[in-house]
C-alpha cells in the first residue's frame, strides 16, 4: 500500500499520541489521518452517517486504560464471528467489525439493555460511521490480528476445540457467595443452559454446566474464562468436562434440570466448606427453594440490583462494602423472580397480543400479554420464570418487528393484571396460561435443546405427507415475504428448512404460520434454525 493511498472505507492504522478520529460537521466525506509506526502518514476518506444507522462495524468507547485485545473481541463473540479489530488505546476506544450487520444489530440491541462492564468500567457500544475496516501491517495491528485468530470461532475446529458440551467451572477467590441462579444468568448469554450442578470440592466452589451443543460451551469458555464475577474477586476458571451429559435428580439450590421442572426438590442443605462463606452467611447461602417457576430467591443479606451488588447484613468490617457498577462481566443477573418484560417501540398499528405470544413463546412459555391502553407502542409480557425472561430479552432485543426495532427491559411489575370483570379493554390483555401452544410444558421436551437466535432460516416440522415443497413455498410467500431457498430433511419429510429474504421476514412468517393448519390434523410448527441452506 502506498504511503498516501486513499480509501473509500476506513483503513486501520495505529493510533499514537494525540492522533484521533474526527469527522467534519458537514455532510460531505471527511479525512481521517493517522500515523502508523510513527512514520508513514496516511489519509483515509470515509462516509458520514448517523451513529444509529446499522453497520457491521461498531464503535466502542470509554474502555479501561490497560484494555487487552481479547477483552474487546469477547464483547462481540456471543453474537457472531469478529472479523476485524482496530484498537485506539490512547483514546480508550476501539472499532470492532462483525461478520454480518445482523450480528452487529443483535450486539447493539443487547448492550442497549444490559450495559457492558469491563473491569468496573461501563463501556459504550454504538454503530460506527464506517461499513468495514481495512488493516495495515503495523505492530499493533498484527497483535490485534493474532488475538482475532486465537479467539474467533471461524478459525477454531470446534470438533477439536469443543470436546464436550459440559463445562467445569471453578470459582476462585470466593469473597462473596455465588449462587446457582447467578451462574445460570451469566452463562445463558451463550446458549441455553440445560442442566447445572454446584458443589464444593477441595475447599473450592465448583459447578458443572451443560449446554445443548459444544459451540455454546466453546463460546462461553472463550469469553468468560478468567473473568471476575464481582470486582476483583470470584474469578471464573473454565475447562471442558470429561462428562458428555449431566444426570440431575433434584431441582433445588445445588442442582437443576431446566428440561425437567417436574423433578422433586429433595432435602439438601447447602454445604459450607468455604470459611469466608461460613462466617458471613450463617446459616445458609441462599434461601432453599426448589425450582417452581419464579420462586428461587436470594436471602435478604444478598441482593443483586442493576446498580450493583450490596451486602447489607455482613458482620464486622465488611458491613459497609458495596460493589458499584454491577458485575465485572457486564451481565447483571435478573433479580430473582423477575419474569415480566416491558417491550417498547412496537408498531401500534400492527402489534397484537397473539403476535407477541407466538414470538416470545419461542424462548419460554408466555403466561399473559398486555398492550398498554394509552401507549399501544408498549406491552408487558409475562414469562413463566426469570430464566425464560432472560432468554427472551437477550435473543429478541434489537430485532425488527413490523419495521421497528424491539426494545426490551425488565418491568417493575411482578405479574400482568387481567382487566376486572365487566371492564373490557378492547382485547389488549390476554391470558395464555392454559394455551396448548406452550413449547416447554412437557418435562424433558427436546424444544429446550433447540432454542436459537432469530435467523432468516426457519425450521418447519409436523408436515403431513401430502404437502409438497411448492405448497409450503406458496404459503410463506403469500405473506409478501421472499422465499430464497427450501429443503426437506432427507431422512424425515415431516421436517424442512425454509430461508426467507431477511431475519425480519422470518420473524413475521414465524408469527403468522406457527400452528398453521395444513390439513390431515397436522398443525405446522415453526422455529428459528441454527443452520442455513
Amino acid at each position: 500500500m502506498t504511503p498516501r493511498s486513499v480509501h473509500q472505507d476506513i483503513t486501520v492504522g495505529t493510533k499514537r499520541g494525540s492522533d484521533e478520529l474526527f469527522s467534519s460537521i458537514s455532510n460531505g466525506p471527511y479525512i481521517m489521518s493517522t500515523t502508523a509506526n510513527g512514520n508513514d502518514s496516511k489519509k483515509f476518506k470515509g462516509d458520514i452517517r448517523g451513529p444509529g444507522v446499522p453497520s457491521r462495524v461498531l464503535h466502542i468507547r470509554k474502555l479501561p486504560n490497560d484494555i487487552a485485545e481479547t477483552e474487546v473481541i469477547s464483547l462481540g463473540l456471543p453474537f457472531g464471528d469478529v472479523t476485524n479489530l482496530l484498537m485506539l488505546k490512547a483514546k480508550n476506544q476501539a472499532f470492532l467489525e462483525m461478520n454480518s450487520e445482523e450480528a452487529a444489530q443483535n450486539m447493539v440491541g443487547y448492550y442497549s439493555t444490559v450495559m457492558p462492564v469491563i473491569r468496573n468500567h461501563p463501556v459504550y457500544v454504538q454503530f460506527s460511521n464506517h461499513k468495514e475496516l481495512k488493516t495495515d501491517n503495523s505492530p499493533n495491528q498484527e497483535r490485534a490480528q493474532a488475538a482475532l485468530r486465537a479467539l474467533s470461532t471461524s478459525h477454531v475446529d470446534t470438533a477439536v476445540a469443543a470436546p464436550s458440551s459440559v463445562l467445569r467451572v471453578v470459582v476462585e477467590n470466593l469473597v462473596y457467595p455465588v449462587s446457582l441462579d447467578a451462574l445460570c444468568q451469566i452463562f445463558s448469554k451463550f446458549g441455553t443452559v440445560l442442566r447445572i450442578i454446584v458443589f464444593t470440592k477441595n475447599s473450592q466452589f465448583q459447578a458443572l454446566l451443560q449446554y445443548p451443543d459444544g459451540a455454546s460451551a466453546q463460546a462461553a469458555k472463550l469469553s468468560l474464562d478468567g473473568q471476575n464475577i464481582y470486582n476483583g474477586c470470584c474469578t471464573l476458571r473454565i475447562s471442558f468436562s470429561k462428562l458428555t451429559s449431566l444426570n440431575v435428580k433434584y431441582n433445588n439450590e445445588k442442582s437443576r434440570d431446566f428440561t425437567r421442572p417436574d423433578l422433586p426438590s429433595g432435602d439438601s442443605q447447602p454445604t459450607m466448606e468455604h470459611p469466608a462463606m461460613a462466617t458471613a452467611f450463617t446459616p445458609g447461602i441462599i434461601s432453599a427453594a426448589p425450582y417452581g417457576g419464579a420462586t428461587h430467591a436470594f436471602p435478604p443479606a444478598f441482593t443483586i440490583q442493576p446498580a450493583g451488588l450490596t451486602v447489607p447484613a455482613l458482620p464486622g468490617g465488611l458491613a459497609s462494602l458495596s460493589l458499584p457498577g454491577a458485575t465485572r462481566l457486564g451481565f447483571p443477573p435478573l433479580p430473582a423472580g423477575v419474569c415480566v418484560l416491558l417491550i417498547s417501540n412496537l408498531n401500534p398499528e400492527r402489534v397484537t397480543p397473539h403476535c407477541l405470544f407466538i414470538l416470545f413463546g419461542v424462548y419460554g412459555d408466555v403466561m399473559r400479554v398486555k398492550i398498554l391502553f394509552n401507549k399501544k407502542e408498549n406491552a408487558l409480557v409475562q414469562m413463566s420464570d426469570s430464566t425464560q425472561a432472560q432468554l427472551a430479552m437477550s435473543h429478541l432485543s434489537g430485532q425488527q418487528l413490523h419495521g421497528k426495532s424491539l426494545r426490551i427491559t425488565l418491568s417493575k411489575h411482578t405479574s400482568v393484571q387481567l382487566p376486572r370483570e365487566g371492564h373490557e379493554d378492547q382485547g389488549l390483555t390476554k391470558d395464555y396460561s392454559n394455551s396448548p401452544l406452550h413449547r416447554f410444558k412437557k418435562p424433558g421436551s427436546k424444544n429446550y435443546s433447540n432454542i436459537f437466535p432469530p435467523s432468516a432460516t426457519l425450521h418447519l416440522s409436523n408436515i403431513p405427507p401430502s404437502v409438497v415443497e411448492d405448497d409450503l413455498k406458496m404459503l410463506f410467500s403469500s405473506s409478501g415475504a421472499v422465499v430464497k431457498a427450501f429443503k426437506f430433511f432427507q431422512k424425515d419429510h415431516k421436517m424442512a428448512l425454509i430461508q426467507m429474504g431477511s431475519v425480519e421476514e422470518a420473524i413475521e412468517c414465524l408469527i403468522e404460520f406457527h400452528n398453521h393448519d395444513l390439513g390431515e390434523n397436522h398443525h405446522l410448527r415453526v422455529s428459528f434454525s441454527k443452520s442455513s441452506i
